[in-house]
């Protein structure tokens, strides 16, 4: 839906405030400058009548000072009628004073007026000749009405759907504002500009032009402006791919706009808060906030916002099957777009009733419909191929195969194309999104058609898009065109078999890839796995896995996503069960000293990658219980011989059979094998950083960890950087890529609202002195990628540091995506919090598996092996945290 501001009344379009702190007394003042002011200040404060009563006794006393007063106080009333929507009012009030100014900063101001009144009363042709004899005059001569001039042509272009001509007005608008120093008129021009850049799908720019109006409307408590470009920035983050971020800003945009008493923009924050709602599948939540904003926008009489919630109320009818209401809401809300000519309004109800046809089985117009809205010049982007996929949909349903395959890749090179001209690495991180359900149709169709491999390449054509991008992996095109891999060569080249998840809404599928075949699995649907995977996840962290309750996740989650494809596993991997015999450390003895590796199973345990998506980017399937033995009867128990007493069973976790590692796509796994490096190579180690406060307590065994990384480096092959000398400066500035292991041992923070702004916690800059910045203690992510890397191994061994939010195609973002980013070839990250009790001991194992001159893989495998072998941390809490990501 296109809330961005066009529903607004054009009195509405003058911006507006805060009001001031209590009740103002309209008092008489002698000094006309003074009184003129403090009346001006209460309009752009939001107290409008009072602001209307100080002019009108402005007028009263000072009419006979001079003219210029007169017009003065007779202007300010008028804008205070046109915010009333009293745009006849305003032009009577004018035309009683005699002697119009004809030149001049009052002539601009009153032709500007003049033009916002006959606007408002769908006089369009009066209100241009207005505002162009204003755009003369300030050609003439430009003054600090002009600014204001320029805006208002502005949105009367943008009104047109003229979104070029209106930026262009409106970039002379800013231009003037800030040659008067005018901040109120500056940040209208800022919220201006992101409304026209909404406008033309340019969401990451509008996002920038928004932010700068809420910075400053903050700051001069301009509260209408704020809340508008508050709701303006949860549109563009909604557009980006981004409800969560979009869902919070709507909530207290609207929240804000009924404290101004602002019907119109709480009505448009409302039904762009219910399609956050009805994209989450909450419909009795979407349709309750549809249903708030008809009822304010006919408080209003607002055309353009009654149109706006109809058309929402008919999507949500849609979505829930109520296809009569569904048709006569659509129905009512094209009527109204046509009878306001309104082109823009127009489509989003034809589209529905495209919709509503396609589920009766009409054809014809369903196709019709959707053809319409796909090649109107009024379909913004994101409807556009919304009206393609729809298509697509209608041939699938129809069997026309060719058309349906056709009308897909054309809604897929729409949204890349949109894609394309995103500027911003955060913008694209999630903009995937808005495409996920194309993908997922696609897919679903492809694997119906018996198309499996070409299903295969679309779903690795939508892996990790921004970060293959960054790397130089993938070109960034404007279309879709796929450019196959070989994913066979692929599995060859890492030397096992790849299993590549795709979780879609109605059915899953999993494709096993080895040397000789892939295959395609069936899995339950995207919901179903989030539910075991959420629930299993939480009892590992919570150390309450019981054989009643995790171990049944555990194992079905075995069962769902990895046994299907059991005959295409590496063979050769030790007997299940049968690796727990004679491994438990013995009395006395630590689980350091047991021969050869703390598994029992041979070094070169077989290898499994795993290419996640949704949900199992936040699963470790090292943790997968395998079933057991017939002779055990217990989903993953020990067998008799396993050392441990019969009463005592143990799980046998699949990482006792394979090694495992996880990738963003296949793309990135074949440019791994490519540029792999092995060596000896040197480190760079930070940590046991000074606390910079509070909420970040010192971990008393930092040290402990950074002494057991340093032996097993000669003093001549390490830089330390520990206490007060590890700071993020100091990380920048040490030429990192010359390093083949980089290593922290420090606090974590995982941002979800914005990953790249997780961090890794080292020492203040300048922590003695006060005036040191204050999160200057903090290594952002968006920092790490503006600094290329060469590591073999980056480890970062904080709460945590695999992320906290899983994107679509693109997997968790945090740091370890950040260093996959700059360049390091393996990074291990964390899933959540880590023990800083068992960490220092599986971080000693970890780099003397690398020291023997084992792979980063393998050697972490058996370093958690280790602790699982051990009589304090064999739970998956202290050893499943981290996880090992490829990189580049």
């Amino acid at each position: 839906m296109s809330r961005m501001r066009s529903g607004r009344n054009a009195a509405q379009l003058v911006l507006l405030a805060l009001p001031l702190f209590g009740l103002v007394v309209c008092t008489t003042r002698h000094d006309p400058q003074a009184a003129y002011d403090h009346a001006r200040q209460l309009y752009r404060r939001g107290d409008i009548m009072a602001a209307a009563a100080e002019a009108k006794n402005g007028y009263k006393e000072f009419h006979r000072t001079s003219t210029e007063w007169a017009w003065k106080f007779r202007m300010l009333e008028a804008d205070t009628l046109l915010w009333q929507g009293k745009g006849g009012d305003a032009l009577i009030l004018l035309a009683s004073e005699p002697t119009p100014p004809s030149v001049g900063e009052l002539a601009v101001r009153r032709l500007r007026i003049e033009g916002v009144a006959y606007d408002s009363l769908g006089k369009a042709e009066e209100a241009r000749s207005r505002l162009r004899a204003a755009e003369q005059l300030c050609t003439a001569s430009e003054n600090s009405a002009c600014a204001d001039v320029f805006s208002t042509q502005g949105r009367m272009e943008m009104n047109r759907a003229s979104f070029l001509s209106a930026h262009r007005f409106f970039e002379r608008g800013l231009a003037s504002a800030r040659a008067d120093n005018n901040r109120f008129l500056e940040a209208d021009s800022f919220l201006n500009l992101s409304w026209s850049a909404n406008e033309q799908t340019h969401f990451d720019e509008a996002l920038d032009w928004a932010n700068k109006a809420r910075k400053i409307s903050l700051e001069q408590h301009y509260a209408d402006i704020s809340q508008t470009a508050l709701g303006d920035m949860g549109w563009a983050y909604y557009k980006l791919g981004d409800p969560e971020k979009a869902e919070q800003m709507f909530f207290d945009a609207e929240k804000e706009a009924e404290r101004l008493h602002d019907r119109s923009d709480q009505g448009g924050w409302l039904a762009t808060l219910g399609f956050v709602y009805l994209d989450a599948r909450d419909f009795d939540a979407a349709e309750q906030a549809f249903r708030q904003a008809l009822v304010l926008a006919k408080e209003t009489n607002s055309r353009g916002d009654i149109t706006d919630a109809l058309s929402a109320l008919a999507f949500a009818a849609e979505k829930t099957n109520k296809l009569d209401d569904a048709r006569r809401y659509s129905d009512e809300a094209l009527a109204n777009a046509n009878e306001d000519r309104n082109g823009r309004e127009a489509v989003y109800p034809r589209l529905v009733q495209g919709r509503v046809a396609a589920r009766l089985h009409d054809a014809t117009s369903a196709e019709s419909a959707f053809r319409e809205v796909a090649q109107s010049q009024d379909t913004p982007v994101f409807l556009k191929w919304e009206a393609e996929r729809s298509l697509a949909r209608l041939y699938e349903d129809e069997k026309q195969n060719n058309p349906a395959d056709r009308e897909y890749q054309t809604a897929l090179s729409t949204f890349e194309t949109a894609r394309s001209e995103l500027k911003h690495e955060d913008s694209r991180l999630p903009f995937l999104t808005n495409a996920a359900r194309i993908y997922d149709d696609y897919i679903h169709f492809l694997v119906a058609q018996g198309k499996t491999n070409q299903a295969l390449q679309v779903a690795e054509y939508s892996r990790g898009r921004t970060l293959n991008e960054g790397l130089g992996i993938l070109q960034k095109g404007s279309s879709f065109r796929l450019d196959p891999v070989n994913a066979q060569e692929i599995a060859r080249r890492a030397g096992g078999t790849v299993l590549f998840y795709w979780l879609g809404e109605e059915q899953s599928y999993l494709w096993a890839i080895t040397p000789q075949k892939i295959a395609l699995f069936p899995l339950p649907p995207a919901a179903e796995i989030k539910t075991r995977v959420d629930r299993y996840r939480k009892a590992i962290i919570e150390q309450r896995e019981s054989l009643t309750t995790a171990s049944d996740d555990g194992g079905a989650l075995y069962g769902m996503l990895v046994d299907p494809a059991k005959e295409l596993l590496p063979k050769g991997v030790a007997p299940k069960s049968a690796s727990l015999k004679n491994t438990a450390p013995t009395a006395g003895k630590s689980a350091r000293s047991t021969p050869n590796s703390a598994s029992g199973v041979p070094a070169n345990a077989a290898k499994v990658f795993i290419i996640p998506d949704g949900t199992l980017n936040s699963l470790n399937f090292e943790t997968l219980l395998v079933p057991a033995l017939p002779h055990s009867g217990l989903p993953g128990a020990g067998s008799p011989g396993s050392g441990r007493p019969d009463s005592e069973p143990q799980p046998h976790y699949w990482i006792e059979d394979v090694t495992i590692s996880s990738a963003s796509s296949l793309r990135m796994l074949q440019a791994f094998h490519a540029r792999r490096s092995n060596g000896a190579g040197n480190l760079l180690l930070f940590g046991d950083a000074v606390s910079p406060n509070a909420d970040f307590p010192h971990l008393p065994e930092a040290s402990v960890e950074m002494q057991r990384i340093e032996k097993h480096f000669l003093p001549a092959q390490e830089q330390v950087f520990a206490g007060d000398q590890a700071s993020p400066p100091a990380y920048l500035a040490s030429k990192p890529e010359r390093f083949s292991y980089v290593h922290f041992v420090a606090h974590g923070t995982a941002s979800r609202l914005n990953p790249l702004d997780s961090a890794i916690v080292l020492s203040k800059v300048g922590a003695s002195k006060s005036g040191a910045e204050e999160d200057s203690f903090k290594l952002y992510a968006r920092d790490i990628i503006q600094h290329p890397l060469r590591a073999e191994l980056v480890t970062v061994s904080t709460c945590r540091s695999a992320g906290a939010r899983a994107y679509s195609g693109e997997g968790l973002v945090g740091l370890s995506w950040a260093f996959v980013r700059a360049g390091a070839h393996n990074v291990i990250g964390a899933l959540w919090d880590v023990s800083d009790a068992s960490t220092p001991q599986l971080m000693d194992e970890l780099y003397a598996g690398l020291k023997k001159g084992e792979t980063p893989d393998a050697a972490l495998r058996h370093a958690k092996l280790t602790l699982l072998r051990s009589s304090n941390f064999r739970k998956p809490f202290y050893w499943a945290p981290f996880q090992i990501y490829t990189g580049s």
